[in-house]
């Protein structure tokens, strides 16, 4: 019996241990698993119960027009925030916040009792809220200064400035484009609690500084835009247009002096506006131009010397080409008349025949010289590319209707930019948005030059050009257009609208391109009416409105018809080629611009020069400074299939590179190269670096 016993008491005490052993066991597993699995969260959790993390918005930086003069700027505001573990009695907070801040209580409350460190309550608040706030004297809430954006001028600009996100985030416009120049950098406040939510006392507390954004300044002038938006109210009054755009461009700079669409927004309320209406049309739309496209064919059959001024065409109301008959505007023709009535006139015959004399090879080149069918990879949000059929399958007809401006749609700004290259002696640059990029102290951080593109045609064709468009205004369908005292250049246009089934009938487009003076143009305008209701022809609407915006425009910048001629001095100017030093190192980039007396200036802290403006091949005035940058190119958007670099000396590479928009990486003392990385034919983003191999 006590040998029972005691056996029993053995199997009990066996048990026991064997119980606590897996127990301990399982401790043992649970404390691994703690501490090699799950530190990182606890050790988060645990600062999260300490450590509150208040954060700091930065100020945005100020937009500016070209003078200085305000366009968007911050303002203080005071957002409510809540420290949950802080609150006492979380349904009397909820219910007296809610009434405050016109929020709903129960969600509030419910917010309020989730497990965290922080959150926000309502952000930028008026002040009136944020008194009442402050006055309820509530544990667990507080309020922080953050900014909010205001725009000055309410709707002016808007679809240039466009707007900003409860962050302070850019949505649209330069807010957007220039986000990363503006909105600065945020801080934040570190105060540590103890477990029971009280701050402790003494303990190291933490305030990081936010770092205010810069400043950016347009190139838009305040008085021209809001000359051009006055225009645009009376042209939207007069004609019960649908829509409409005006464009101002200093063709030698490439600079937007003004550009507004109607209808417009407050970006101070924009989201009480429709999305439409948040549209920048004259850079996201596209349309069939009409006969202002007639200065890009006009430009292209100089260019190419398949016919003079002199030359003689017939008109006798119609062609044929491919079975269909295209007409021109005027009933019975023009008859009998050379290419310079052809252009006056506007006459659809005569530059259909134009247009089938270039051919579809010496077109297209045109095409692409004036950037149709492209990006003009303008500093604005939405840009379209525009559509232009296929080479491989365009046909005869559609060269014959595309010579007209039909079967072709483009943006205005693609528009605009084509015409400020034949105003610019056929020398087509980048439209440019921004001027300058400041600090706040006002160091420039980075400013923005002419950005050369291409040269489009010869200066001696494009005066040619200037002068036949001067002559529309003096003798053809551009006479609304002309100023006395001044010579005005220009051509107009009317297009019927294209909708799903084909033209729609009463739907037109009216506008009008024209610069002044012809001779030496300092002003490129392009003036799109959409859909006008009553009269529709550009020459009886936009050439008029045109007119009236260049005469204010004249007169606000002070230009008298004298002072537009250039003087001997100006024209007797030394200019230089610019050199290529893309993929040079910086001290190399230096010394090739001092050889040809020129002045090189670093935007950006790289050892390898990754862009420059201006552009190599550019003609500037001696001594003039080249902006060269080593982090951020400046190429457009579009891939870029990687050359071959094998067999070729590394000036070879370099120079080949350059041209396409690449960046080089050196490997090896060898004279020749060998092997690349990325491969021959790959598509890689513009300014991607490519790996070079010498033996």
């Amino acid at each position: 019996m006590a040998l029972s016993t005691h056996v029993t008491i053995r199997k009990r005490v066996t048990c026991l241990f064997l119980f606590i052993a897996v127990i301990m066991v399982a401790l043992g597993f649970r404390l691994m698993y703690l501490q090699f699995f799950k530190s990182n969260w606890l050790t988060e959790n645990a600062l999260d119960q300490r450590i509150r993390d208040i954060p700091v918005e930065s100020k945005r930086g100020t937009i500016f027009d070209r003078n200085g003069r305000e366009l968007g700027v911050s303002i203080s505001t005071e957002s409510v925030y809540a420290i949950p573990a802080e609150i006492l009695d979380v349904d009397e907070t909820a219910a007296k916040l809610a009434a405050i801040l016109a929020l709903d209580r129960d969600k509030l409350s419910e917010k309020l009792r989730k497990r965290q460190a922080f959150t926000w309550i309502k952000r930028k608040v008026d002040n009136n809220m944020a008194k009442d706030v402050k006055s309820l004297n509530l544990s667990g809430i507080g309020l922080t200064q953050e900014s909010r954006r205001y725009y000055p001028q309410e709707n002016l600009a808007s679809h240039i400035l466009g707007f900003t996100g409860i962050d302070s985030q850019g949505l649209d416009g330069v807010e957007l484009t220039f986000d990363h120049y503006l909105k600065g950098r945020s801080g934040s406040i570190v105060i540590e609690y103890d477990a029971r939510g009280r701050e402790i006392p003494y303990a190291s507390h933490r305030f990081i500084k936010p770092i205010d954004g810069y400043n950016v300044y347009l190139t838009i002038d305040i008085v021209i835009q809001q000359i051009i938006e006055r225009q645009l109210e009376r042209v939207m009054q007069e004609t019960g247009a649908k829509a409409a755009t005006i464009i101002a461009m200093e063709p030698h700079t490439g600079e937007i002096l003004a550009l507004a669409n109607r209808p417009d927004y407050n970006p101070n309320r924009f989201a009480e506006y429709a999305p439409k209406l948040w549209r920048n049309i004259a850079v996201a739309n596209t349309y069939e131009p009409g006969s202002t496209f007639k200065i890009i064919t006009t430009t292209a059959a100089l260019g190419e010397k398949v016919v003079s001024l002199t030359d003689r065409f017939f008109d006798p109301g119609s062609v044929e080409v491919q079975g269909r008959h295209i007409h021109c505007w005027k009933a019975g023709g023009h008859g009998s008349e050379s290419f310079q009535e052809v252009v006056e006139n506007s006459c659809n015959v005569g530059f259909v025949n134009v247009g089938l004399k270039l051919g579809s090879d010496s077109f297209y080149k045109y095409l692409d010289a004036f950037g149709l069918g492209q990006l003009t990879n303008v500093d604005l949000a939405g840009e379209a590319k525009g559509i232009v059929i296929e080479k491989s399958k365009v046909k005869p007809l559609d060269i014959a209707t595309m010579s007209m401006g039909q079967s072709i749609a483009v943006t205005p700004m693609q528009l605009a930019t084509a015409v400020a290259a034949v105003a610019n002696d056929g020398q087509r640059l980048r439209p440019q948005i921004v001027r300058e990029v400041r600090e706040q102290t006002g160091e420039v951080i980075r400013g923005f030059q002419p950005d050369i593109v291409t040269q489009v045609v010869d200066p001696q064709t494009a005066q040619e050009v200037k002068k036949v468009l001067e002559s529309v205004v003096e003798n053809g369908t551009g006479k609304s257009a002309y100023l006395d005292g001044f010579r005005i250049g220009g051509k107009t246009g009317t297009a019927q609208k294209v909708g799903s089934g084909g033209y729609m009938a009463g739907k037109y487009i009216a506008s009008f391109a024209g610069f002044t003076p012809a001779d030496d143009p300092k002003i490129v305008m392009l003036v799109v009416i959409d859909e006008p209701v009553g009269l529709y022809y550009g020459g009886q609407i936009a050439a008029p409105a045109f007119a009236a915006v260049m005469k204010d425009i004249l007169q606000y910048l002070k230009i008298m018809p004298g002072d537009l001629k250039k003087t001997a001095s100006d024209k007797q100017e030394t200019h230089i080629i610019v050199p290529s030093v893309i993929n040079l190192l910086t001290s190399e980039a230096q010394q090739e611009l001092h050889k040809v007396g020129l002045q090189g200036r670093i935007e950006e802290m790289g050892d390898r020069i990754v862009d420059q403006i201006p552009k190599p091949g550019s003609r500037v005035p001696k001594d003039s400074s080249v902006l060269l940058y080593t982090m951020t190119p400046r190429y457009g958007v579009d891939e870029i299939t990687v050359p071959d670099c094998g067999g070729r000396s590394l000036r070879e590479v370099i120079d080949l590179l350059a041209e396409t928009g690449l960046s080089v990486k050196p490997e090896g003392m060898g004279l020749k190269s060998f092997k690349q990385q990325p491969l021959p034919g790959e598509k890689v983003p513009p300014g991607t670096i490519v790996t070079v191999f010498f033996d």
